[in-house]
């Protein structure tokens, strides 16, 4: 790293032979509330130029707020450190204030590393997320808060099968899909985690009427994905559809020690590059995403628990069985998250996450335990998580594959060897009744066949007059 910060030698000075130890100490002396990696990211931007590197972090250190209980401290915008390169007219969609063109600092966060981000701005550049807060009027965000708090006083825990172990999700969730038909449907023909759920409702008047500002915000979001980060085309196998929401998962986080572990959304009734629209009410919490590894990347490394159909029913192991897939640092292979580092959101009341479509294949994401929260004036120490999400028809139960054992098959994507990004991902249908207490899984394995708008060639055929 010396080597690299130094490389460029423009001043004949002591100061440009000090090792990169010692010019963060001189940096972090003079600026203490600026984070480690941020001092470093902006040295390496200005060449190891410790002057030109205060005259940058001069103009607007990022404060802390302080005190130490379950608030997050404040953070200013990365964009406080973008450093002005020369270069041929402003960057499209960049903001007045900011200079033209700019080159960011690399904000990525490394081994070991918990990247905090608050701006939007900041989560759509370095996340497969965009955030909206404010996004409900307070007054229809409160009424929804309070009608979902009097409903999860009946949810329930997620009980299912990991490393022969059975295991309960730390919090407690219920299904809600649009009408009295879906509803047959869900506890009679779709499977979760090789099991029927038995707890489905209809949408409550408020979520009904809050999934239409959902859908209009989240319709635009993904358009605007597209233009600014897709290269003005959706993804291999993304829905060329609108995303029409029409079921709503709906999470309880009673207290700072109910989490859901590290899991990317079951897609089997989703389909390819899904798109979620995820609303948080009540306390803030720390909603924490990392890359998926591949294989080629990290040798020896073995694959994640196959979690159910998403926050809801999460893998939620404990240190030690996560140690054996790998999640731990334990014999089973090298930590993922301290592999690739993790990029933290916080999400406070009345914000909505959406989720793009590369984030299921290629992140993992969480909700991490928290030390103390600050309580909510409705919600005290609660939060309430609404994942509104859209089954796509191809992915209906009747058409999808059932292994010999009677469970209907689960779709996975191949994740663990990298793959050109032109190519999209690869999928296969595998048995799920592992995931069932008393129940062994199955060899069944297919992969899965999918034309360009991620639909399964099979539907196609049988749907085109």
């Amino acid at each position: 790293m010396d080597a690299f910060v130094t490389r460029k030698k423009r001043k004949s000075n002591a100061e440009d032979n000090e090792p990169t130890e010692v010019k963060l100490a001189i940096l972090a002396s003079l600026h203490p509330a600026v984070h480690h990696d941020t001092l470093l990211d902006v040295l390496i931007a200005h060449d190891g130029d410790v002057d030109a590197t205060l005259r940058t972090l001069g103009a607007k250190p990022p404060p802390r707020k302080a005190g130490g209980g379950g608030t997050p401290p404040f953070q200013a915008s990365l964009r406080s450190f973008a450093v002005a390169l020369p270069g041929p007219g402003p960057r499209p969609g960049a903001p007045k204030d900011m200079p033209s063109p700019t080159k960011r600092a690399k904000v990525l966060s490394r081994k070991g590393t918990t990247l905090h981000l608050y701006d939007p701005m900041d989560i759509s550049e370095h996340t497969p997320c965009t955030i909206i807060h404010n996004f409900l009027p307070l007054a229809e965000a409160d009424a929804l808060l309070r009608e979902l708090l009097d409903e999860s006083k009946t949810f329930t825990k997620a009980t299912f099968k990991l490393f022969d172990n059975v295991v309960s999700s730390p919090h407690t969730s219920a299904l809600y899909v649009s009408s009295h038909p879906e509803l047959q449907e869900q506890k009679h023909e779709y499977v979760y985690n090789g099991s029927r759920m038995t707890d489905v409702r209809t949408l409550t008047p408020h979520l009904e009427r809050v999934k239409h500002h959902v859908q209009e915000a989240v319709n635009r979001e993904i358009q605007e994905r597209i233009r600014t980060r897709y290269g003005g085309t959706k993804l291999k196998y993304q829905d060329p559809e609108p995303w029409a929401p029409n079921a709503a998962f709906v999470n309880c986080y009673d207290g700072p020690q109910e989490n859901v572990g590290w899991h990317s959304d079951q897609l089997t009734y989703l389909g390819p590059r899904p798109v979620i629209g995820s609303l948080s009410l009540g306390v803030t919490r720390e909603f924490r995403v990392r890359r998926i590894v591949p294989s080629d990347d990290a040798p020896g490394d073995q694959p994640d628990p196959d979690p159910g159909p998403g926050c809801s029913a999460a893998a939620t192991a404990t240190a030690a069985a996560a140690a054996e897939a790998g999640e731990g640092g334990g014999k089973g292979g090298p930590d993922r998250g301290d592999l690739a580092g993790q990029i933290a959101i916080h999400l406070p009341h009345n914000s909505l996450l959406v989720m793009h479509a590369d984030m299921q294949e290629a992140w993992k994401h969480s909700v991490s335990p928290a030390r103390a929260v600050d309580p909510h004036p409705v919600a005290g120490r609660r939060r309430i998580n609404v994942t509104y999400r859209y089954y796509r028809p191809s992915f209906h139960p009747r058409g999808t594959p059932r292994c010999p054992c009677g469970v209907p098959a689960v779709l996975r994507v191949a994740n663990r060897t990298r793959r050109n990004e032109a190519d999209g991902p690869r999928y296969f249908w595998m048995c799920h009744a592992g995931n069932v207490p008393g129940k062994e899984a199955c060899k069944f394995f297919r992969w899965a066949e999918l034309d360009e708008d991620g639909n399964p060639v099979d539907y196609k055929r049988h749907n085109t007059a």
